[in-house]
């Protein structure tokens, strides 16, 4: 039997490196974990720093951006010919509606869908890609 327990990093392609850090630093809060040294490619932290939990060793859940060279074309509009559909991260249930309206606030089209199968709702938003 496998012994995943868990997902670590999700690695995305982008086209303009000071955008999607703009999104996924400043506006989100993740956190740049890799030194600037790090061949082009930008890590960042999802959630809590778990060294600061005694007891567990876990590798970080990281979101790792990677950027394409210049010509590269843009990524379809059609959500569904888009290379990636999405990937969710948690957002605790008493900050989800001001979270949801701290990123209306700041421009973006947030929009909200029910989980086909768990109890939860789902806040969709697009990244500069």
């Amino acid at each position: 039997m496998a012994k995943i327990r868990g997902l670590t990093e999700v690695v995305i392609l982008v086209h303009d490196m000071e955008k999607s850090l703009n999104f996924y630093r400043d506006i989100l809060g993740l956190i740049v974990m890799s030194p600037a040294d790090s061949r082009g490619a930008v890590f960042l932290r999802i959630g809590e720093n778990i060294d600061a939990i005694p007891g567990i060793d876990l590798i970080p859940q990281q979101l790792v951006l990677v950027p394409l060279p210049k010509d590269t074309d843009e990524f379809p509009t059609e959500r569904t010919r888009r290379p990636l559909h999405h990937f969710g991260v948690e957002v605790a249930t008493e900050d989800f509606g001001d979270e949801c309206d701290r990123l209306q606030s700041l421009g973006f089209e947030v929009r909200l869908g029910e989980h086909p199968f768990l109890p939860l709702i789902g806040m969709y938003l697009d990244d500069p890609d």
